[in-house]
C-alpha cells in the first residue's frame, strides 16, 4: 500500500516494523498516523493516557500510560503486527524503551521525524481547547530535544530514519509498505534444496544433474534453494560459487548464506580474520581468479539474506536451523541464530561447542530445512530437517524435493577434508529424539483441521486422555490415527423399532447423497492396524525396533489406543497373517508403499470384552435364568389352583421371554479360541499408505481392494465385509435395503452401517456429512438398553432420546481423524500427528449417553 502526493516524498516502511514519530507537541504526528497507518496499527500515549487517567492531557498518569503504550506494543509484535507509536518521542530515553522493545520482538525499529518550526506547533495547540493552556516553554523544550537528537537516531538502532521538514513535506509525504527482504511466501516452488557444499564443485554438477537441472535451470521450472556453506574445505570453491551466482542471477535458485560465507565476506572487507575450518583453501583458490570475479563473490555475499520464509509460510530456509519465533523476523540476533546456531556454552572432546538441541523442542508449522552440522542421514525431526550430510568429508551432498520430501542424494568422490571430529552416529532426534511433551496436550487446546475448521478440546477432557495415553496406549509411534466415535441414525417410529434404516436412507437424500452403501456391521470390537512390510520399514518409518525381544512390525490396538492382544508375540502373527495377504493380493506395489493402516473389526467381542460379558451381561442372563423357572412354575401352578392372577402369570411370561432373548443376543458374540483359532479380522477401510490418505476413496474402490487382500488370506483370519448399495431416491432400491436389514437381523446379525459411497462428502452449506450411521438390529439392542427395552412404554421412553451431541461428537472426531492421517502421510513430526490423537481420545470423555 502506497500513500503519497505527487509531489510528496515516499517513505518507505518494512510491513512489520514498530514504527516510531518523533516530534513535538503539535507536529501533527496523530494526523500524520491517522492518514497513513490503520486505526489499530496506532497507539497513542494519549489514548493510554485516558485508559489509565480519563483524562488524555494528565501528565501525572504519564508512567503508568507507557506502561500500558509498551505492553499492547509488545503484543501486537509477538503476533507480527506493525505497530506505529503515536508520542513526542523527542527524549532519547523514551526512544531507547522502544529501541529495546522493538530488539526483543526482533522487528525493525524505524523512526519518523516531524521536524515542524516551533511556530506552526505553538499555533496549532493555541487551537486546541485540550491543549490551549500548554506552556510555550514545553514546545521549545520538544524542539531543541528533538534537534539534538537528529544526528544520533541511526546510532540509537534506528534501522531506518526518515525526516520531514517544515509542515508542508509532511503534508505532502506518504507512506510505502515494504516487504521484509526474508518474506518470499509468495514464492510456491516446487523446491529443491541443496545441502551443505563446501567448494565440492563435481558432486554439485552430480547432484543438479539427478534432480533434472540442465544447464543450471530445470525444465519443469523447479527452483534451487541452497543452505549457504558454498564455500572452504572442498577442491572448487570458485566452481561451486560460479554455478550458485549465476543461477541466483538467472532467477533459478536462491540462496542463503552460512557461517563459512559470513567469515569469508568478512575477509573480503580486508577484516582480521583467521585462515582456519578451510578458510586458507579458499583464500589459495580464490587468489588464482580475477579482481572482477572476486568482486562479484564479495558483492554476492554481502547481498545475501539470512533466511527465507517460503510457500505461503509453509517452508523456511536457513544454514543453522530457527526457531518459530524468529521465522520472517529481523534482527541481529536473528541472523545469528540462522548463520551459526545457538550453543548450550559446553565444548565437545574435540573442543568444539556444544550445539543446543533447538530441534528436538521445535513445534511449529513450518518446516525448517537447514544444514551447517554434519550428519551421516538427512532425517525429519518434528518438521525439521537437517541437509549437510558431510559431503566434503567423504559422506554425502543431500537435496530435498519440496513439496515432495523427497531426499536425492550422490556419493563425495572422496574425503576432501578430515574432520574435526567423526560425523555423528545419528542424525539429530530422528525417531530417537523427544518427540512428544507434555505441553503438547495439556490443558484446553484448539485443534486447527483442513476439513472440519477448529475443534476445541476442554481441559478436563485432556486431562482424562492424558491418563488413558500414558498409562495404557500403545507406543506413540505406532498410533497414528484414533478412529470416530459413530452416531446412530435418527430415532425410529417403526413399532417395536429405536432404529430402523429407512430413517438412514431418508437422512442421506435429505443431506444430498444419492447413493449409499450398507456395510454388515461385525460383531466385534474396532481395531486399527497398521502393518509395515517388514521390519526394515517399521523401523525407517515409525522408528520402532524390538520389543520384549521380538521384532516389531506394525500395532493392533483399539479405539482408544490400548493394545489389543496382551504380547507382542501374538500381536505379530496377526500382522504377520495379514502382510502375507496384502503381499500376496500386490497391494504394497499397487500403492507404492511399505506400510498400510487398516480400520478393522476383530471378533469375537467375547476376545477384549471378556470382561464386560461376565460382569454386566452374563448376571443377568444368569439371575433371569434362576429367577424365572421357580416364578413361572409357581404361578402357573397357582393358576391351576383356580387363584385369579389377572395379567400377572403373561407380564412374567413376556418377561421371562425377554430374559432368554437378552441371554441369545449376547451369546452371538461370544466363541471359544485357542490363540489365533476362533479369531476373525473384518477390514472394512484402507486409511492410509505411504504419502497418501486413503479416508477420501469411494467405499466401494475401497472395499474392492479389501476383497483382494480378504480373498488372498489363507489362513481363515480375515472376512470380508458383505454390503449393498441403495439409491437413496429409488423407493424399490430403499425397500431393498430395508428387507436386506431386516433379514440380517432376523438371523441374529447385528446391523449394519450406512455410508455415503463418495466418502469425504458435504451437504449444500459446504459442511461435512456424517461418514456413516450406525443402524442396529432390534436384538443386538437388547444388550445395549435391556431385556425389556422393546415393551411400549419403555420403547415410548427411549424415543425421547437426544442425539445432537453424539452427531456434534462424531463429526468432530471424524475431521480429526482426518487431520491425522493427512498429518501422517504428509510426514509430519509425531508430536503434530498426536496432538490430533489425543484431541480424538479426549472428546470420547465428554458425557454423552454411552448407549448411543
Amino acid at each position: 500500500m502506497t500513500t503519497t502526493d505527487t509531489a510528496g516524498r515516499v517513505l518507505p516502511v518494512t510491513d512489520l516494523a514498530l514504527v516510531v514519530l518523533v516530534g513535538a507537541s503539535g507536529s501533527g504526528k496523530s494526523t500524520f498516523a491517522r492518514a497513513h497507518f490503520k486505526p489499530t496499527e496506532v497507539i497513542s500515549s494519549d489514548f493510554c493516557r485516558g485508559l489509565v487517567a480519563d483524562d488524555e492531557n494528565d501528565q501525572s498518569a504519564s508512567r503508568d500510560a507507557f506502561d500500558v503504550l509498551d505492553y499492547i506494543a509488545g503484543k501486537r509484535l509477538a503476533a507480527g503486527r506493525l505497530t506505529v507509536v503515536d508520542a513526542t518521542n523527542v527524549q532519547q530515553e523514551s526512544r531507547r524503551r522502544l529501541v529495546e522493545l522493538a530488539r526483543k520482538h526482533d522487528v525493525l525499529p524505524i523512526a519518523i521525524v516531524l521536524d515542524v518550526p516551533e511556530d506552526v506547533c505553538a499555533a496549532r495547540n493555541a487551537g486546541r481547547t485540550d491543549r490551549a493552556d500548554m506552556p510555550r516553554r514545553v514546545i521549545t523544550r520538544h524542539t531543541r530535544e528533538l534537534r539534538r537528537s537528529l544526528k544520533h537516531l541511526e546510532r540509537e538502532g534506528f534501522r531506518k530514519v526518515h525526516v520531514l521538514r517544515g509542515a508542508e513535506e509532511v503534508e505532502g509525504a506518504g507512506v510505502v509498505r515494504e516487504k521484509r527482504f526474508n518474506d518470499l511466501t509468495h514464492l510456491t516452488g516446487p523446491f529443491d534444496i541443496v545441502g551443505d557444499i563446501h567448494g565440492c564443485a563435481s558432486e554439485l554438477e552430480a547432484l543438479l544433474g539427478k534432480l533434472g537441472y540442465v544447464g543450471g535451470e530445470h525444465p519443469e521450472g523447479r527452483t534451487a534453494v541452497f543452505v549457504g556453506d558454498l564455500v572452504d574445505r572442498g577442491p572448487d570453491t570458485p566452481g561451486v560459487l560460479r554455478r550458485v551466482m549465476g543461477m541466483v542471477e538467472a532467477g533459478t535458485a536462491l540462496c542463503v548464506p552460512g557461517n563459512h560465507e559470513n567469515k569469508l565476506g568478512r575477509w573480503m572487507k580486508g577484516r582480521d580474520v583467521r585462515h582456519t575450518h578451510g578458510l586458507a583453501e579458499t583464500v589459495e583458490q580464490l587468489g588464482r581468479e580475477s579482481e572482477e570475479f572476486r568482486a562479484e563473490v564479495r558483492t554476492f555475499v554481502e547481498g545475501l539474506v539470512s533466511h527465507y520464509v517460503l510457500d505461503g509460510g509453509k517452508l523456511v530456509v536457513c544454514h543453522a536451523g530457527l526457531p518459530e519465533k524468529y521465522h520472517g523476523r529481523t534482527s541481529g540476533r536473528v541472523r545469528s541464530h540462522a548463520l551459526y546456531g545457538d550453543t548450550t556454552g559446553e565444548t565437545d572432546e574435540f573442543g568444539l561447542p556444544v550445539r543446543y538441541p533447538w530441534a528436538e523442542e521445535y513445534r511449529g508449522t513450518a518446516a525448517v530445512v537447514y544444514g551447517h552440522t554434519p550428519v551421516p542421514t538427512a532425517t525429519w525431526l518434528n518438521n525439521t530437517i537437517c541437509l549437510d550430510t558431510g559431503a566434503v568429508f567423504g559422506g554425502k551432498l543431500t537435496a530435498l524435493r519440496w513439496p515432495e520430501r523427497e531426499l536425492v542424494d550422490v556419493p563425495a568422490e572422496r574425503v576432501w577434508y578430515e574432520p574435526a571430529r567423526p560425523l555423528a552416529t545419528e542424525a539429530p532426534g530422528g525417531h530417537e529424539g523427544r518427540p512428544l511433551d507434555l505441553a503438547d496436550v495439556r490443558g484446553r487446546r484448539v485443534v486447527e483441521t483442513r476439513h472440519s475448521g477448529r475443534v476445541t478440546v476442554r481441559e478436563e477432557n485432556a486431562a482424562a486422555a492424558l491418563e488413558v495415553m500414558s498409562r495404557f496406549a500403545v507406543d506413540p509411534r505406532l498410533v497414528p490415527y484414533l478412529p470416530p466415535t459413530m452416531a446412530p441414525t435418527a430415532t425410529s417410529s417403526e413399532e417395536g423399532y429405536l432404529e430402523h434404516p429407512a430413517e438412514a436412507f431418508a437422512q442421506y437424500a435429505a443431506d444430498g447423497v444419492e447413493r449409499v452403501v450398507c456395510e454388515e456391521k461385525h460383531m466385534g470390537s474396532r481395531a486399527v492396524v497398521l502393518v509395515c512390510r517388514d521390519a526394515e520399514a517399521a523401523r525407517e518409518r515409525f522408528g520402532v525396533g524390538e520389543e520384549g525381544g521380538a521384532v516389531v512390525t506394525g500395532s493392533v490396538y483399539t479405539r482408544t489406543g490400548r493394545p489389543f492382544f496382551d504380547n507382542a508375540a501374538t500381536t505379530e502373527a496377526v500382522l504377520g497373517r495379514v502382510r502375507d495377504a496384502v503381499t500376496a493380493a500386490g497391494l504394497w506395489e499397487e500403492l507404492d508403499t511399505d506400510w498400510v493402516l487398516f480400520d478393522t473389526e476383530l471378533m469375537p467381542w467375547s476376545l477384549k470384552a471378556s470382561g464386560l460379558l461376565r460382569a454386566q451381561y452374563a448376571a443377568v442372563g444368569a439371575a433371569s435364568g434362576a429367577v424365572f423357572p421357580g416364578v413361572l412354575g409357581a404361578l402357573e401352578a397357582a393358576a391351576g389352583r383356580g387363584v385369579d392372577l389377572g395379567d400377572l402369570l403373561e407380564r412374567q411370561r413376556g418377561r421371562a421371554a425377554d430374559a432368554a432373548a437378552f441371554t441369545d443376543a449376547y451369546r452371538r458374540y461370544c466363541w471359544s479360541t485357542d490363540g489365533l483359532d476362533g479369531v476373525r479380522l473384518a477390514p472394512f477401510q484402507i486409511l492410509a499408505a505411504r504419502g497418501r490418505s486413503l479416508a477420501g476413496l469411494p467405499h466401494d474402490e475401497q472395499l474392492a481392494l479389501i476383497d483382494r487382500v480378504v480373498a488372498h488370506d489363507t489362513t481363515g483370519l480375515l472376512r470380508t465385509t458383505r454390503r449393498l448399495y441403495v439409491d437413496t431416491g429409488d423407493a424399490v432400491s430403499v425397500r431393498a435395503g430395508v428387507d436386506w436389514w431386516l433379514e440380517m437381523t432376523g438371523r441374529g446379525g447385528e446391523g449394519m452401517v450406512v455410508k455415503p459411497v463418495g466418502a469425504l462428502v458435504r451437504d449444500a452449506k459446504g459442511r461435512l456429512v456424517q461418514p456413516g450411521v450406525k443402524c442396529r438390529g432390534r436384538e443386538y439392542l437388547r444388550i445395549i438398553y435391556g431385556p425389556e427395552y422393546t415393551r411400549p412404554e419403555n420403547l415410548a421412553e427411549l424415543r425421547r432420546r437426544f442425539l445432537g451431541h453424539k452427531r456434534s461428537l462424531a463429526i468432530r472426531e471424524y475431521g480429526l481423524g482426518l487431520e491425522a492421517l493427512d498429518r501422517l502421510v504428509e510426514g509430519e513430526p509425531l508430536w503434530r500427528v498426536h496432538e490430533v490423537v489425543f484431541a480424538v481420545l479426549a472428546l470420547e470423555s465428554e458425557p454423552v449417553d454411552p448407549r448411543l
